[in-house]
Parts: structure tokens; sequence; C-alpha cells
């Protein structure tokens, strides 16, 4: 069952770096390289110098950047740019934005919880693949550090993390940061937690983002395990949000497809903004912008069975065409790589619920890659887990 824990968490001194908006980022693959190189240019003690380190001239080998990186991470350790919580905690997370017009809130709790291996009370509902993983494995062998949480959803109320939310998140924060997108990030620090402790323990908790870095933590473990035996490594920084409770948006990431064609199907609609007020979940209806005829035209159509949307649009129209799709939550530039000739066609698709991936999951199935967007996402960089320090499991 799944064990949740406090642990001795790294922040950043403010005092050393001034505002955390100049230090923190997004979660490393959500990054552009151009948002990459302004990240790197905001301070030098952004965690992006961290999590995507770059490659540079006269480097030996790939592994160079790795090496840098945890250079960089015991040097901000050593001169306090990095400070530990003073002993054991919990650490409340609230995300404050605005959603189609309307103010909004999402809370959940950031510890360590005990890594198992999947097909225990911790579930995937996406596919992994390998390049990620092997990037964050050797980032986690050089750096010795969850620079991020993992995002983890449970699906069934938790009176006593809905009760410690409320409790605590009225109190100042002890780290505070709005990001570029609008969203204020709230962090707490809290000692005793041990009733949430308790109520989360047999509970099921579905990984909502991060399944690489969660697959990349139990190869990290087992290596570590074979040589030095039970440790930090046997557990993960991760936010847990009650989904039932809070109602996490989740997102549709949208399909590129970048080779073959696409056939004319369904209603023919007027732009971009009659599909995405057209697409729905519940009726499996899913948008297309391609080219006819030399012209841009935007379709709706509908699938056939049970949501979410996106399950049935790869079982019945994109078949085994993944290697030819490239993923994005941005519908403009979806419908600009078509309308640039660098795509054949854009599928577009609905938001969807935590609780309806869920239903995938419980019937033994996972959903494609790429198939949800979860967001708002936890900021990198307001607490760091370190894995060299025993008080940190």
């Amino acid at each position: 069952m799944s064990r949740v824990s406090p642990f001795v968490g790294l922040l950043f001194d403010r005092s050393r770096v001034g505002p955390l908006e100049r230090v923190t980022t997004p979660p490393y693959d959500v990054i552009s390289p151009a948002e990459q190189r302004r990240f790197v240019d905001a301070s030098p003690h952004n965690i992006i110098r961290l999590d995507l380190a770059e490659s540079l001239p006269g480097d030996g080998d790939v592994t160079d950047k790795y090496r840098r990186a945890a250079c960089e991470y015991r040097h901000w350790r050593d001169e306090g740019i990095l400070v530990p919580a003073l002993g054991p905690a919990y650490y409340p997370y609230e995300m404050r934005f605005v959603l189609h017009g309307a103010p909004r809130r999402i809370r959940g709790l950031v510890c360590a919880v005990e890594l198992e291996d999947w097909g225990g009370s911790i579930v995937p509902h996406e596919h992994t693949m390998p390049g990620p993983v092997e990037d964050r494995l050797r980032l986690v062998r050089a750096i010795r550090a969850n620079l991020s949480s993992i995002h983890a959803v449970i699906t069934t109320p938790c009176p006593a993390l809905d009760a410690l939310l409320d409790r605590e998140c009225r109190n100042e924060p002890a780290a505070a940061v709005t990001d570029e997108q609008g969203v204020q990030h709230l962090l707490w620090i809290v000692q005793d937690a041990a009733a949430v402790a308790d109520d989360l323990r047999d509970r099921s908790i579905m990984i909502a983002d991060g399944h690489h870095r969660y697959t990349t933590s139990l190869l990290f473990r087992d290596e570590m395990r074979a040589t030095h035996g039970p440790g930090p490594w046997d557990r993960v920084m991760m936010l847990i949000v009650d989904a039932a409770t809070e109602d996490p948006p989740v997102l549709p990431f949208h399909r590129v497809l970048t080779a073959g064609s696409f056939p004319a199907r369904g209603n023919r609609v007027r732009d971009l903004q009659e599909v995405l007020d057209e697409v729905n979940d519940d009726g499996l209806v899913f948008g297309v912008v391609a080219r006819e005829g030399g012209e841009l035209v935007h379709r709706v159509d509908r699938l056939e069975g049970e949501p979410p949307a996106v399950c049935a649009l790869h079982d019945q129209v994109l078949g085994g065409k993944d290697e030819d799709l490239w993923f994005t939550p941005d519908a403009v530039e979806a419908e600009e790589a078509v309308r640039a000739g660098q795509a054949t066609a854009a599928l577009f698709l609905p938001a969807t619920t935590a609780a309806r991936i869920r239903t995938v999951i419980d019937r033994g199935h996972r959903l494609p890659q790429k198939s949800t967007y979860f967001w708002p996402k936890p900021r990198t960089g307001m607490v760091v887990r370190p894995l060299d320090d025993p008080s940190s499991s």
C-alpha cells in the first residue's frame, strides 16, 4: 500500500537568489528551447541549470552536462543557496489560477512516497518512452535529488487531507511565485500530518504527470539497493491531489499528423474556434483541420464507444500511426502546422477528467502517450528532496 512520509526539503534562500520567479521553472518536459535559454539567462541559480542542463562546446560526451549539473547542485548546497528545512516536514501546495474566466484553485500535499513497482497501489495512466527515462536516470545518478514533484491524484475524497489544507493554507506561505501563465504557486511547511499519512496509506494513487520520472526512480532505487541497501532512494517526492475534491483540469494534447493523408470526414465548420467549441468528451466529438483541394478545412466528427475520446480516436482512427504524430496542448500551434505545410492534419481533442482516466486504468488499460495535460503543473524548484542524506527519507 502507498506510504507517505515527511522529508527534509531544500528551499532557495530568497535573500541570496531574489524573487522565486527568477529561479523556478515549469517541469522540464514542457520547456521549449527558447524558454530554456530565457530561464538560464534569468539567474545563475535558476533550477533549469540542474534539471535541464545544457551541452556545451568541448564536452567530451553526453554525460558531461549531468556532471556539470551535479557540481552546480553541490555548490548551491555548500554556499547556502539551497538551505534545508528545520527537520522532516510535509509541504502543503496550492495553485491559484483562472480558467475560462473563472477563478480556480488546486491544492495538495508534497511528501515522500514509497516507491512500488507498477501493478501495486501506484498506477500509471500513460505509456513511457525510453529516451526521457534514460535522460532522467543519468541526471538522478549524477545529482542524487528529486528536483521536481511527480504530480499524482487520488480519485476518492480524503477528508484528512482537505482538513489539513483548510487549516494550513490560511497562513502565510513559506514560498510563493507567480508563473509565466499567471498561476500563483504557494508552498507551506508543516511537521505534523500524521492523520493525512494514515488516511493515504490504503489509497490507490494515479500518476497524473511524471511517468518518466517515476519509472526513473524505480530504476535508480534498484541500482542503489543492489549496492547500498535501503535508503532515501526507496521513496520519491510527489504532490498528491484529492481529485474528487479539487477537480484538477485535464486539458487535451492535440495530435499533429506529419505523414500520410487524413480522409475528409464529419461535418464542416467555420474555423478553429468552432472546432474547439464543438469537441466534447461525453459525446466523443473530435475536430480535424486538413487541406482539401489546397484549402484549409475545419471539421468535427463523432466516434463510437466510451470516453475518453483520446482512446477512441487511437483505436478507431489513428491505429498504428503514432510514429507520424507529434503532440501539443496549443490548438493554434497545431492548426498553424497544417497551414504552413509542416503537417498533413491536426486532430483536436476535448478536455477530460481524472475520474474518467481512472476508469480506463481500472479496466486494465493505459491511455496512449501524451493523452492528458494536467494543468496547472507544480513548479520545479519550490522544494528539492535530496537523496544522499538518510534524514531526507
